[in-house]
């Protein structure tokens, strides 16, 4: 997508189920063997009651909707913030959705509203840039 066509206010949203394969495979490349992630057991007792998914691991998703969806192939991430509000559980499915908030036509630069919902409640919420090579 050009970076002319692209306006404030913009919107895309995509779907997925974060499935317990997906937390297994993101665990085994990372590193991050937390047993909240992976033991039922140890998860059961803890605050959450059940397994959470990596929080990070639902943050990559969003990078899925910028580099495929929108804008798409060729966008750069330049940065991204996030706060973690809720957990989701392994199985949720979770709406990723970004908005144009802003764009700097001299640097080809767009700034977003990031937002991860489950069952429609904010469970992350940040921001990012983007850079759109012409």
């Amino acid at each position: 997508m050009k970076f002319e066509a692209i306006n404030l206010g913009d919107v895309k949203e995509f779907e997925v189920q974060v499935t317990d394969e997906m937390v297994r495979e993101f665990a085994r490349i990372t590193g991050d063997n937390n047993p909240l992630h992976l033991d039922d057991e140890f998860a059961k007792k803890s605050i959450f009651g059940k397994r959470i998914v990596h929080g990070m691991l639902v943050v990559s998703l969003i990078s899925k909707v910028l580099g495929h969806d929108f804008p798409g192939a060729g966008t750069v991430y330049v940065s991204q913030s996030v706060r973690f509000r809720k957990p989701v559980y392994v199985n949720d499915t979770v709406k990723i959705r970004v908005e144009v908030k802003d764009k700097n036509s001299e640097k080809n630069r767009i700034f977003l509203s990031t937002t991860v919902l489950d069952n429609e409640k904010k469970v992350i919420t940040g921001e990012a840039e983007i850079y759109l090579p012409s």
